[in-house]
């Protein structure tokens, strides 16, 4: 057992799945939730995900709090957790974005940042709420966690600890470089394949293109059924480091369009051989 209760504070996709997966490691004994919404509780409990449900008060009496939720929340929720932690109570996130969310725990913590823990599990689905949570949705999958200066060793261990549990694989990087990274292979593709959808969504024969779009529509645009609200919370929160990404994805489409545009074969074959020889290698990194 690494730790004796653990709260979670929103209880879907994310945070129900960590629960879950510690459980069935036996890393946790008990496991408290948090949340809004009564009937999502009710049916995190229902499936086991936790063992009860808590208000602010009691969930900072646990040993760890996760805080599974839309980045934009992290200051009002760190604000009701902050005044009921206990001595030595650990917090840690699972946020997309990691500057504006160490911004918030500067604010509000004060001399508890030593307790922060900030990270992100590199897993999800389109699909949310605690009835898509599973135990192995970490298996294999990248944690990165992003730990500040002050924070403590035994904090940052245990952290570690509790998502090597979930079979997860555990990197740390610099906040900074952790943002620019994802706006570039997470944030970015979850931009296009909205727009795209919406693009054809707005069209007065658009039916006609859904109706006829088959796998290669299906797969670009699969991350474009993901929760509305949180992809604008992570694009507002990741501005800077999005909109040069945005900047350097429009200038490549600017650059293909050019080659359409003078049926210049060889610079179109030049890139997508570029790019298929990119996408394969890595491929293979993956799988090794």
């Amino acid at each position: 057992m690494i730790v004796d209760t653990l709260a979670i504070v929103g209880t879907g996709l994310i945070g129900g799945s960590f629960a879950l997966a510690l459980k069935q490691a036996g890393a946790v004994r008990r496991v408290l939730g948090v949340g809004r919404n009564p009937a999502r509780l009710t049916i995190a409990r229902e499936l086991e995900l936790i063992d009860g449900v808590a208000d602010y008060a009691q969930a900072g009496q646990a040993d760890c709090i996760l805080l599974a939720l839309p980045v934009g929340e992290t200051e009002t929720v760190l604000r009701q957790l902050a005044p009921h932690l206990k001595p030595g109570a650990i917090i840690t996130d699972a946020g997309s974005t990691k500057a504006n969310v160490i911004k918030a725990a500067r604010t509000v913590l004060g001399e508890r940042l030593a307790d922060f823990v900030p990270g992100h599990p590199i897993a999800g689905s389109e699909r949310s709420g605690p009835g898509a949570a599973r135990a192995d949705l970490y298996q294999g999958k990248k944690v990165v966690l992003t730990p500040l200066a002050e924070t403590r060793k035994a904090a940052l261990e245990t952290v570690k600890a509790l998502w090597l549990a979930t079979g997860a694989q555990v990197e740390t990087l610099d906040a900074a470089q952790h943002d620019r990274v994802f706006a570039a292979v997470s944030h970015l593709p979850h931009l296009a394949a909205f727009a795209l959808v919406d693009e054809l969504a707005q069209r007065d024969d658009g039916e006609t293109f859904f109706r006829l779009a088959a796998s290669g529509f299906r797969d670009f645009t699969r991350i474009a059924g993901s929760s509305p609200e949180m992809w604008r919370d992570i694009a507002l929160a990741n501005k800077a480091a999005l909109l040069t990404e945005l900047d350097a994805y429009v200038a490549a489409l600017q650059t293909l369009r050019a080659a359409v545009s003078t049926d210049d074969a060889a610079s179109l074959l030049e890139m997508f051989t570029r790019a298929r020889t990119a996408r394969e290698h890595w491929m293979k990194t993956q799988e090794a």
